[in-house]
């Protein structure tokens, strides 16, 4: 399993190699700390870790090869090829419609170059939610499965130190990466209108710094918490500990629009009341299960709008009260051991490939 990333924080990379684990398969995970490069950003990064991978891959000469997102697919593809092995790709996003590149055309096309020439040779194909499976499906004519972001339930323990220390304010958790279009500019400035409440903001990310920095200048800074990047089990002890979880994502590209974060199945499992912005993979879970409140869409573009849009989503789920919110329905749905046999399945059919072709050369060979 290749991902560019370090994998410290990789919830759905940890979760799926765990799952195989338990299944009975060896897992090798290549992140950026197994394949160190020169660069940490930018095409000469992406070109430094594929070629790295390609290297790694044909020697470890794995049985399937499981690539995380477009930026892996190509040492993935070029090792697969060499080695006649099974290849998989993960999307966890849109990758060519991330903020980032929206405003970079030729990045942008490389991208999808990569994507409309390799998605139809791999051997399987997965991501987050059914949108953007009918994208791809539209696109590229390709199919995809669906295994959603879907947290292992929770088992709090008692020897455990929280990071966030008690208060008589409600707490707001915002848990993820501190990026573009994340909207954590938004949570700081709606404590204005929230006087009751103080916001943690659990990881790390591109602008961290540059929020710490924001949220210094408000009156209210002394309400707002960063704890940094938390390890998965450190995260899952202290989100039961929120009364509102907050997972705001701005309009910026197909790759928000329809974005399905793990942080939703988090709240669900933890029985935190959501509040999320109004896009339709996140809002249909809130209001299908009636488990929080979705942003209303402001008047204006202008983040002062945004942010009183954003009190007032939190203010309706506080007066309701967090013991008013039933998560049974939605628990049941987001099961991760209903979710997990597709992950298997997937694999077994692999599998069975793999002997298959491998009889069929040795029955060849002895012709």
């Amino acid at each position: 399993m290749a991902v560019t990333n370090d994998l410290a924080t990789d919830r759905r990379v940890l979760r799926h190699a765990k799952t195989l684990c338990e299944a009975g398969h060896e897992v090798i995970l290549l992140g950026r700390n197994e394949l160190p490069t020169r660069h940490r950003r930018g095409w000469c990064f992406y070109l430094e870790f594929n070629l790295a991978l390609r290297r790694k891959l044909r020697s470890v000469k794995p049985d399937i090869i499981w690539a995380n997102d477009t930026d892996t697919l190509l040492g993935a593809w070029m090792a697969s090829h060499k080695l006649h092995c099974p290849l998989v790709l993960d999307c966890h996003e849109l990758f060519p419609e991330v903020p980032e590149i929206q405003h970079k055309p030729f990045v942008k096309w490389v991208w999808r170059t990569l994507e409309r020439r390799l998605m139809p040779q791999c051997d399987a194909l997965l991501t987050v939610c059914n949108s953007i499976a009918e994208y791809y499906k539209e696109r590229y004519g390709v199919s995809m499965s669906v295994v959603r972001n879907i947290s292992e339930t929770f088992a709090p323990s008692d020897n455990f130190s929280t990071p966030i220390p008690q208060s008589s304010l409600k707490t707001l958790l915002y848990q993820g990466w501190v990026n573009l279009g994340r909207g954590v500019d938004w949570a700081i400035d709606a404590l204005e209108w929230l006087t009751d409440c103080r916001l943690v903001i659990a990881g790390g990310g591109d602008l961290l710094d540059e929020m710490k920095s924001y949220a210094s200048k408000k009156a209210w800074s002394y309400r707002i918490l960063f704890t940094g990047r938390l390890a998965p089990e450190v995260l899952a002890q202290i989100t039961p500990q929120a009364d509102v979880g907050l997972v705001m994502l701005e309009e910026m590209g197909l790759s928000y629009h329809y974005a399905l974060p793990n942080r939703i199945g988090d709240f669900v499992q933890a029985g935190v009341p959501i509040v999320v912005s109004d896009l339709p993979e996140m809002a249909a879970v809130v209001r299908r299960f009636k488990v929080g409140e979705v942003i209303d869409r402001p008047h204006g573009a202008d983040n002062a709008a945004k942010a009183k849009a954003l009190a007032q989503a939190v203010r309706r789920v506080l007066d309701c009260g967090k013991t008013s919110y039933d998560f049974a329905a939605a628990r049941e749905d987001m099961d991760w051991n209903k979710e997990k046999q597709k992950l298997i399945e997937c694999v077994s059919v692999l599998m069975r490939k793999c002997v298959s072709d491998d009889a069929a050369n040795t029955s060849a060979l002895t012709q």
